[in-house]
């Protein structure tokens, strides 16, 4: 989706926070969720404006789909004690929102309250957004969707502080890789500013987010990092590894660990992008990828059936790893 016009996104967020304030003003039902494994975004997002709603007066139920586990490093968040399994969800409450979910496979077993709601809101900044819902906030331009959010928070009458904050703050610091991806824009620096003016201890909210890991992460890097392929020829430049969650559990890590390898591996300068393929109990393989700017990564998870944005991006495949790492390569190909 291309992004919004300044005063057309205006105008949406406005709508969407008088649709959100009538209903907790009518002390409204309202399920919220994230996608599949959340990051600090997704669960940023989810949990402010959960707490948002709450003091407006809505009955909030904050929620995740799948395996209801949050990684060490995320699980500190201000409201992650108040997570609701998706088993306990309503079948029809009154409002469902999804947050940073690029499209309905994203949301797993909770996308049934896209039609089971009375009202359903999407609120994202994906580009391969294909755009579902009934009300949709979607910013391609946005550097995370706590930014969407904050400014959802800002309509509904709720004064930043602390606790919603750290939430935002984690979120917006882990998409913009600590403000050093190029979907850092002077807006950004300016939420920044405004989070850090309600007194959270920034250094702290990095430090857990992003340097701290249990021993036996090393040891698996060291493992994964030891098996990575330089494909230099292979678009403007392909370096990949793999792992999965049994070698994770080998090194006493759950399977969500995997997910920072991605950021390791692209440090490779011979290429532009990089590929950790993570194997999943069920046989198949979760995708990441990452580019430094010359791939459109939406564009190639999109046709792999994920989704995602032009510089970061992921999907699942159900080949075997060679299979897999194959179709990446025929994406990359020059057209």
């Amino acid at each position: 989706m291309a992004p919004l016009p300044p005063d057309g996104l205006d105008a949406v967020s406005r709508s969407v926070a008088g649709v959100l304030t009538e209903a907790a003003e009518a002390r409204a039902t309202v399920v919220l969720s994230g996608h599949v494994n959340p990051d600090a975004d997704a669960l940023g997002s989810t949990l402010a404006l959960a707490e948002g709603l709450r003091r407006r007066g809505a009955r909030v139920l904050p929620t995740f789909p799948g395996e209801f586990t949050l990684p060490a490093s995320l699980g500190w968040l201000p409201g992650a004690e108040g997570l609701v399994p998706s088993s306990a969800l309503p079948g029809s409450p009154d409002v469902f929102v999804s947050l940073d979910a690029a499209s309905p496979g994203r949301l797993g077993e909770v996308a049934a309250l896209l039609d089971g709601a009375g009202t359903s809101i999407v609120v994202d900044h994906h580009a391969s957004n294909p755009g579902f819902g009934g009300l949709r906030l979607v910013d391609p331009g946005a550097p995370a969707t706590v930014a969407l959010v904050a400014d959802l928070l800002d309509d509904l009458g709720v004064a930043l502080d602390q606790q919603l904050a750290t939430c935002l703050y984690a979120g917006l610091a882990a998409d913009t890789g600590s403000f050093r991806f190029g979907n850092t824009r002077p807006q950004t620096h300016e939420l920044a500013a405004r989070l850090l003016a309600t007194g959270i201890d920034h250094a702290a909210i990095s430090r857990r987010l992003f340097d701290t890991a249990p021993f036996g992460w090393l040891g698996l890097l060291s493992v994964v990092t030891g098996r990575a392929v330089l494909e230099p020829g292979v678009g403007a430049g392909l370096v990949w590894t793999w792992s999965s969650t049994a070698e994770a559990a080998e090194h006493g890590l759950p399977g969500e660990q995997l997910e920072a390898l991605v950021d390791v591996i692209r440090s490779a300068e011979e290429a532009d992008v990089a590929c950790v393929l993570k194997g999943q109990e069920d046989g198949s393989w979760s995708v990441s990828l990452r580019s430094r700017g010359g791939t459109d990564l939406a564009r190639v998870a999109t046709t792999l059936g994920g989704g995602g944005h032009t510089l970061a991006a992921g999907y699942t495949s159900h080949l075997d790893r060679e299979g897999t790492i194959a179709a990446l390569r025929a994406q990359l190909a020059p057209r």
